[in-house]
């Protein structure tokens, strides 16, 4: 007799399915197999004591404080235990139940629809301004041309342009200094008709330069606004592009002067909920999510997120992520911006096997590598 511990990791269907288990019987499995643990925060105690034998006679489990079942506080916050089976038993037998597990049974019946991607992406940076926080993503004229097309040799999904720097206390610019900046690129990528090798990107929440990029063939807006001003709305939907939407608090002025959160995944959350709304409101039909890692957040509040990005699949789009040779990483191990590769390449996998579907980076041939390695061992 053989016994190997398997990690929690591996593909279960493929696992069952090697096994030679009944085809009827693989997605129960491995549904069993599927562990959550999901926070709820503010729970009424009838409501929590409810749940816990709920959850107790399926096999599953919440954890509450001290003092719930004689119901010492009126609201408490617990931890739900389940595996994907028990969730969609729990999903359906609180909709019945009184104070609020019907609305968390909602809840629970969005985490059971959130999909992690099926595909990863890469999206490049080229920066067409003088003061972008990394030297090696600045180029300009035919270096910049060259460098697209290097970038989508080594395995560029997306290319992203950019003119203004957003580094934390970056200088101002008008709206005709970014076009002068971008627009000789522009033209390039629209002459040599790049767009139709890689999907193009214009990182810009400037009207007249989001519709000239989208004129020249670029076909997404990354706003770093996320979706402010209704007039980006308006030109996402009119040429069907792709909008990433970002989270960040306050400007890049302002962004961490002691940036803090009640709770930074609510918050986060509760950002993207009404901007997605807004955006749909105008017609948008593809929409990205972008948590803003470094946007007005501390080390702590960037680790969190990356942690918990699988929070954000619930609102059922795709997940974006540009850590690449930021701050955070010299916060961690001290570390000149040239250095900060490997520390870059443990983010972005970390957020890839968190939920993340595309990576912003610097670095395009190293995380092209890195991703067929991750992928390789999801997969084996």
């Amino acid at each position: 007799m053989i016994v190997e511990k398997l990690s929690n990791d591996l593909d279960q269907e493929r696992c069952l399915k090697e096994l030679g288990v009944d085809a009827g019987g693989i997605k129960i499995l491995a549904s069993k197999m599927r562990t959550n643990i999901i926070s709820i925060k503010q729970l009424h105690v009838g409501a929590a004591n409810i749940l816990k034998q709920d959850a107790l006679s399926i096999g599953a489990d919440l954890a509450v404080p001290r003092g719930t079942v004689v119901a010492k506080e009126l609201y408490v916050d617990c931890v739900l235990i389940a595996n994907e089976k028990q969730l969609r038993t729990l999903s359906k037998k609180e909709l019945s139940q009184p104070f609020s597990l019907k609305e968390l049974a909602l809840s629970l019946e969005k985490i059971l629809q959130a999909k992690y991607p099926l595909k990863h992406e890469i999206m490049g940076v080229i920066n067409a301004n003088e003061d972008s926080f990394y030297q090696g993503s600045r180029f300009q004229g035919i270096d910049a041309l060259q460098k697209i097309e290097k970038m989508i040799e080594e395995g560029a999904d997306i290319i992203d342009i950019g003119g203004v720097s957003s580094r934390p206390n970056a200088p101002l610019v008008n709206a005709s200094e970014e076009m002068q900046r971008v627009k000789p690129i522009m033209d390039a990528i629209s002459s040599s008709r790049l767009h139709e090798r890689a999907q193009f990107s214009i990182d810009s929440y400037d009207p007249v330069v989001v519709r000239y990029a989208l004129d020249s063939g670029f076909s997404i807006v990354n706003d770093i606004t996320g979706l402010s001003n209704d007039t980006i709305c308006s030109l996402c939907a009119e040429y069907d592009a792709t909008a990433v939407i970002m989270h960040m608090q306050g400007t890049p002025q302002t962004m961490q002067k002691n940036p803090y959160y009640e709770n930074v995944l609510d918050d986060v959350y509760s950002f993207f909920n009404k901007r997605i709304q807004k955006a749909e409101s105008f017609g948008v039909k593809d929409i990205v999510l972008d948590v803003g890692i470094g946007f007005g957040k501390t080390l702590e509040h960037n680790l969190f997120l990356l942690k918990n990005l699988e929070h954000f699949l619930t609102l059922q789009k795709r997940v974006l992520v540009g850590a690449s040779r930021k701050s955070m990483i010299d916060m961690i191990v001290k570390s000149d911006i040239d250095k900060r590769l490997a520390g870059t390449l443990t983010l972005h996998l970390e957020a890839l096997k968190n939920g993340a579907s595309i990576v912003r980076v610097h670095d395009v041939s190293e995380h092209y590598q890195a991703i067929k390695v991750f992928e390789a061992l999801k997969n084996s």
